[in-house]
C-alpha cells in the first residue's frame, strides 16, 4: 500500500488523453470515459490493486482521522466493487477464519479474503438482520457507507435520493453500533440532511464534514464522520 495517495508523478505531465466521440456513444459518456482515462486515482488504483478509486477516499480519511484499528468489526454498506473493504481488511486484521468485515450491495462482487460479502439490497427489510448474523451477532465498531443512488442528472433529485440512503444508514448504525463506535457516510451537499445532522450531534461525541482529496472537486459529495456513539445497544 503506497503512502503517497496523490496519484501524481512527474511522468504524468502532458499525458492528458482525449477520447473521440463514437457514433453510438453520447457526449456525456465520452466525457466520463475521458475523465476516467485521465484520473490519476483511477490509474493508481490499477497499480495498487484496488478495485476502485474510492479506496483512496477511505485511505485519506483514515490517514487523517485514525479510524480503523486492529480487532475492530466493520460493516460496509454499498460495498461494491469492494475498494473500502480492501482498505479495511489488513488494518483490522480480518481473516476468512475470523472475519471482522461484512459488506453488502445488490451488485455482485468478486470475493475478498477476510470479508463476508452479501449480495443483497440494503433497503430490504431483512438486510440488517443478515448483516448482524454475518458478524456473528457482535456489534460493529464502525458502520461506513459509500452508498449513492444512481444519478438522474437532476442535482436536487440526486441529492434527495442519496440523503435517503444516508438516513437509512444512520438508522442501522443507531440500532446496532457498539457504544463508542463510529459512523462514516457519504452525503451530497444540499441541506436536506441538516435535521439528521442535529440528531447525530446529540448521539455522538463529535460530528464533522470531510472532503478527502480523492473526492473530485466538481462532485457535490462529501462525508459525514461521527465519532463516539453515546447510545447503548448492548445485548
Amino acid at each position: 500500500m503506497s503512502g503517497n495517495t496523490s496519484g501524481r508523478g512527474r511522468g504524468d505531465r502532458g499525458m492528458f488523453q482525449r477520447v473521440k466521440t463514437a457514433r453510438r456513444r453520447s457526449n456525456a459518456s465520452t466525457l466520463w470515459l475521458q475523465r476516467q482515462l485521465n484520473d490519476p486515482y483511477v490509474q493508481k488504483s490499477k497499480i495498487d490493486g484496488y478495485r476502485s478509486r474510492a479506496a483512496y477516499k477511505l485511505l485519506e480519511i483514515n490517514d487523517k482521522h485514525k479510524l480503523l484499528k486492529p480487532g475492530m468489526r466493520v460493516v460496509d454498506l454499498g460495498a461494491a466493487p469492494g475498494g473500502w473493504c480492501q482498505v479495511t481488511v489488513p488494518i483490522v486484521g480480518s481473516t476468512d477464519d475470523a472475519p471482522l468485515v461484512v459488506g453488502i450491495d445488490y451488485l455482485e462482487m468478486e470475493p475478498i479474503p477476510g470479508v463476508v460479502l452479501l449480495q443483497k439490497d440494503f433497503l430490504d427489510d431483512d438486510a440488517p438482520e443478515l448483516l448482524m448474523n454475518a458478524l456473528g451477532g457482535h456489534q460493529p465498531d464502525m458502520v461506513m457507507s459509500d452508498m449513492a443512488a444512481p444519478t438522474t442528472g437532476h442535482r436536487q433529485t440526486d441529492h434527495l435520493r442519496t440523503a435517503y440512503l444516508f438516513e437509512v444508514a444512520i438508522d442501522f448504525a443507531r440500532q446496532n453500533l457498539a457504544q463508542g463506535g463510529m459512523f462514516l457516510s457519504k452525503v451530497f451537499a444540499g441541506g436536506a440532511e441538516a435535521s439528521l445532522l442535529q440528531d447525530l450531534k446529540k448521539e455522538f461525541k463529535s460530528v464533522a464534514h470531510i472532503k478527502p482529496p480523492a473526492s473530485r472537486k466538481e462532485s457535490p459529495e462529501m462525508y459525514i464522520l461521527a465519532k463516539g456513539y453515546r447510545g447503548d445497544n448492548s445485548r
